[in-house]
């Protein structure tokens, strides 16, 4: 009888638990049996370990084999568990020495000749194997730069079983050739399991602008003509991580403001990065050849986005939806007022507590969800309801029906409000280009930093992410500075959130004009940028 384990990881989510792999071999009629509640994909992985052990020279047990992963309450799925599966019936069956395995951690999926393909979602496997005290990982070549971001733990990658089985034996590696797919020039078809067809690569669900902004032909804020208070609320939006309304007629430019925000937002830290990237990891959005993502992202869906392609969700465990890609980014839902009632008002959750937990009947997963939502809408149905000189054809009902659609209390957790209105002809022609993205970038890099040496001994870093019992009772404003938005919400302006928004958006212009701690006039502008009614002091701005 032989006897022997390694382990693998099985992923919820963007959350790891480590599985052991067991293999045990006893006399009797030959069999395979694999066992531990896994689903189909890992079911199929008895042929493809068979003939992937066949094909790289080595000889398949004619014995009774059971192979077992422990925990067995825990559903685990993917083909990424082929390579310990692999592993562990060969140190079972006395090829490889069963010390030599049993505390690595094995990862990849193994195809037919034994050659070991990538697989998605390495990043957060190899964080969970650190957590639980592993040094040592064993991942597919293709995904070695992916894993080695992970400190303190030691990657070997490798390009065929063969190849490993060689060094676990201390025996001379052999020479593996490239896959002759490569030769001509032609996709490697070893790296399609890192990618999900139309899971956002190239779609504008995540990474696009943000490359494109690494390269230095971005979209430039200077591009946006005239709407001086919008950019202002942009500048603002980036400087606190505000969410942001943007509600005007169709041509104003809504769509170009959203879409210059990650420009102007600051590197992602290398702790945000590993969040970032072990969530596009697991979604298969990972750009190629770059295993980190370090620029925000920026994830516009459709407006006939479903509520579980927007919050996670799918059949079996729920996947990474619209406002996980978007982490430490830019959700922009244009058209807003299009979507369903049901994904809109799916986004209160996320807007206050920072993740998004999804239950099925599969089991529960919790994602994070920290991103800056960006909403935009036309007044009415056919956009001219504001418009100076144009008549609009949408009936009063019809006009309240759409302005409806957002409900209160999803607007009520939107910081800034602004009326974008249609571009002059003096705006358009008369002027030279405006501020661009790397001046505005630098005044909100300025301010952030001015917040977090403010925050430094605090577990936040944003003023919207401070509650607003902190915020009122450990940073004070400046005597009588509030009285403003304490009438408001006196006369039902504004509701105990709504004052606190204020409040956090108080001190994110305070931070961009450099000042100690907000004065009246930065509550001034921060009720006018939320409700946009005018108090007789203009906003201020550096736009």
């Amino acid at each position: 009888m032989g006897f022997a384990r390694t382990c693998s990881v099985a992923l919820i989510g963007v959350e790891g638990v480590v599985v052991e792999v067991q293999a045990d071999l006893e006399p009797g009629v030959a069999a395979f049996a694999l066992v531990g509640l896994p689903d189909k994909s890992l079911t199929e992985s008895r042929d493809r370990v068979r003939a992937a052990i066949v094909n790289s020279g080595e000889v398949w047990p004619q014995k009774k084999l059971t192979v077992g992963l422990s925990p067995a309450s825990v559903p685990k799925g993917g083909s990424g568990f082929d390579l310990a599966v692999a592993c562990a019936i060969l140190a079972a069956n006395d090829r490889i020495a069963p010390g030599s395995i049993a505390d690595l951690m094995m990862i990849g999926e193994l195809g037919l000749d034994g050659r070991v393909r990538p697989v998605r979602g390495v990043l957060p496997a190899v964080l969970a194997a650190a957590d639980a005290g592993y040094r040592q990982v064993v991942v597919p070549e293709r995904t070695t730069a992916e894993a080695s971001l992970v400190p303190g733990v030691s990657v070997l990658g490798i390009r065929t079983l063969r190849q490993l089985v060689a060094l676990l034996n201390d025996e001379l590696a052999p020479e593996e050739d490239l896959d002759p797919a490569r030769a001509d020039g032609r996709p490697d078809p070893i790296l399609a399991g890192l990618t999900v067809p139309g899971g956002g690569v190239g779609t504008g669900l995540a990474g696009g602008l943000g490359d494109a902004s690494l390269t230095g032909h971005g979209p430039d804020l200077a591009d946006v003509a005239g709407q001086r208070t919008a950019r202002t609320a942009l500048e603002v939006a980036a400087a606190g991580g505000h969410h942001l309304y943007l509600k005007g007629p169709p041509g104003a430019g809504k769509t170009m403001l959203a879409e210059r925000l990650p420009g102007i937002l600051p590197p992602l830290t290398r702790q945000e990065s590993l969040e970032v990237t072990a969530v596009h990891s697991v979604a298969g959005i990972l750009p190629p050849g770059r295993p980190m993502v370090d620029a925000p992202p920026y994830c516009a869906p459709h407006h006939s986005a479903t509520m579980p392609s927007l919050v996670g969700g799918g059949s079996g465990l729920p996947r990474p939806g619209a406002v996980s890609l978007a982490h430490r980014g830019v959700l922009f839902l244009d058209e807003a007022p299009e979507f369903s009632v049901r994904a809109l008002e799916a986004l209160r959750q996320p807007l206050e507590s920072g993740h998004v937990v999804v239950a099925r009947a599969a089991g529960v997963m919790r994602l994070p969800a920290r991103f800056m939502l960006v909403l935009a809408a036309n007044p009415c149905p056919c956009g001219r309801y504001s418009m100076l000189g144009e008549g609009c054809d949408c009936s009063p009902t019809a006009v309240r029906r759409y302005q409806g659609r957002l409900s209160g209390p999803l607007l009520d957790r939107v910081d800034l409000r602004v009326e974008v209105e249609s571009v002059s002809r003096s705006d358009l022609l008369g002027q030279g280009p405006g501020e661009s993205t790397a001046t505005v970038a630098a005044r909100v890099v300025a301010a952030r930093e001015r917040a977090a040496a403010r925050y430094r001994d605090t577990p936040w870093k944003l003023n919207s992410e401070i509650p607003g019992h902190e915020m009122r009772t450990r940073w004070h404003v400046a005597p009588g500075a509030l009285h403003p938005a304490e009438r408001d919400m006196e006369r039902g302006l504004l509701t105990a959130r709504g004052l606190d928004r204020v409040l956090r958006v108080a001190w994110s212009l305070a931070d961009l004009a450099g000042h100690d701690r907000p004065d009246v006039d930065d509550v001034f502008q921060a009720l006018h940028l939320r409700t946009g009614v005018s108090r007789g002091v203009p906003v201020a701005g550096g736009v």
